[in-house]
């Protein structure tokens, strides 16, 4: 921690890359008032809605592709599911080719059913192909695919995958097609099932839409809307959770969410865990879902997606052909380094623990500044209560934590950032400004951990110019 002042001292020689006088003009001018939007490179605009705000949301748009298209509302809400509820792409898609976008959808059979329903439910007794008990051909069910079946069997087909989570995903019983809602809901009998399918169906609506994110707080039910879907910070009003909208994990600028998911699975990985991950699970390529492998074959079918694909080179099964074995052959790196395997390997060590240090050291911080924080609240308890001024005039102290917190959180961020950076011209850039934030909060830190006999105007500006440097680092270097 440093001891010194908030004015950054620089030696006349040193060699700073032309950096200090760019970012150091720390000329007092007039200000203009300025768009949020443009000032602030967190600003995010988003609401908290209910379950209730979603679902007329939802409804709203089902009975907006209906007012276009001639199709029913089961239809039109698996329509949009299946296309993340692009509206005007469906109607599009629609208009020029309506049989193939129904089919690839699943919503539609690619070869037409040539069995005929009212002579079928005519008849007085019929076996089902899958109980092969015989009823009258009333009590069979069948989608526009024309695979009858008995209404048990399709109930205990439903029930088993609504018990596994499965429900906007849920096939027929004789090929790919997707069951919409209301055959589903004209199937079952049992209250609790519905509830259950018509739970998890909104679930998957939910995760579905791109402007749409569940609040990952614990016990929080409420839903987080935005127009952009971008790797931003979000709060929710309820529960107060803090969130990245894009991907639902802590907020992680500036480092963007695929470089974050790297960093953390690396920091949580040893020696077992990270062989049994690397030989047994990988992530779907088409909804990265994680998978686990627990047999021979290497013709993997998402649990999720449904998306066939290769385990060993990840690409789609269909277009293996005859290059099949290809994506087994490994491709040697032409210019491979000089160095022994085991100096590389070292190195990568050494340059993983220097960043992980820094990293775990300023989450420590953080939880020891928290510490601090309350110290803080307690003694302006003690003084307010002791008549030695107001909430308000003690106010300036927990802003001074508050702020704190918030530029450590940016700064223990920025790590990750900088261990997947290439070297150049823009690392050398980022780690100046990475080091010239890192001193103006040690500088606040220790401002902050002597609150007391600090003078107010000097935490005041200490508070100024590193919110000034996180503010900076993040408008040049924030992922989105």
């Amino acid at each position: 921690m440093s001891t010194g002042n908030s004015d950054v001292e620089i030696d006349e020689e040193s060699d700073d890359d032309g950096y200090y006088d760019y970012y150091n003009n720390c000329e007092d001018t007039e200000m203009e008032p300025t768009d949020p939007q443009n000032a602030d490179p967190e600003y995010f605009e988003f609401t908290c809605l209910s379950k209730e705000d979603v679902e007329r949301l939802f409804n709203e748009c089902v009975e907006s592709l209906c007012a276009s298209l001639p199709v029913k509302p089961s239809l039109a809400k698996l329509l949009l599911h299946t296309h993340n509820w692009k509206t005007s792409e469906i109607i599009i898609n629609y208009k020029e080719d309506a049989s193939k976008l129904l089919i690839i959808s699943g919503i539609k059979p690619a070869k037409s059913s040539d069995i005929d329903s009212q002579a079928l439910r005519s008849i007085k007794s019929l076996p089902c192909s899958i109980c092969l008990l015989s009823y009258s051909g009333e009590y069979f069910r069948s989608l526009v695919c024309g695979h009858y079946f008995c209404k048990d069997c399709w109930t205990t087909h439903f029930e088993i995958q609504i018990n596994q989570g499965i429900t906007t995903a849920m096939e027929c019983l004789g090929c790919n097609l997707l069951v919409p809602e209301d055959f589903v809901l004209s199937i079952l009998n049992k209250s609790f099932l519905r509830e259950k399918y018509q739970q998890f169906s909104f679930s998957d609506y939910v995760k579905s839409h791109p402007k749409l994110r569940f609040c990952p707080g614990t016990n929080c039910n409420f839903i987080i809307f935005a127009k952009e879907f971008q790797s931003k910070r979000v709060i929710c009003k309820y529960c107060k959770t803090s969130f990245c909208f894009k991907c639902g994990s802590d907020y992680h600028a500036p480092t963007d969410c695929e470089t974050i998911k790297k960093w953390l699975t690396k920091c949580a990985d040893d020696s077992e865990t990270a062989n049994y991950i690397s030989a047994h699970t990988k992530d779907c390529p088409k909804c990265s879902i994680c998978i686990e492998k627990n047999g021979g074959c290497n013709h993997m079918q998402c649990y999720s997606c449904k998306f066939d694909f290769c385990w060993m080179c990840l690409g789609d099964w269909n277009s293996h052909g005859s290059e099949y074995y290809e994506c087994s052959r490994y491709k040697e790196n032409p210019n491979i380094a000089n160095e022994s395997v085991h100096a590389q390997a070292r190195e990568a060590l050494k340059k993983y623990l220097f960043y992980f240090e820094r990293w775990e050291n300023h989450a420590r911080s953080l939880r020891l500044e928290e510490e601090t924080h309350q110290k803080i609240i307690d003694r302006i308890n003690e003084k307010v209560m002791a008549s030695q001024g107001t909430w308000i005039d003690w106010q300036y102290l927990r802003n001074a934590a508050a702020l704190l917190a918030k530029c450590r959180y940016t700064l223990q961020y920025t790590y990750p950032y900088a261990y997947y950076m290439e070297s150049g011209p823009r690392k050398e850039l980022f780690e100046y400004q990475q080091a010239q934030l890192e001193a103006e909060i040690e500088n606040l830190s220790w401002k902050v951990e002597r609150a007391e006999t600090t003078d107010r105007g000097d935490l005041e500006n200490q508070m100024d110019v590193a919110e000034k440097r996180r503010t900076t680092l993040l408008k040049d270097f924030l992922s989105l």
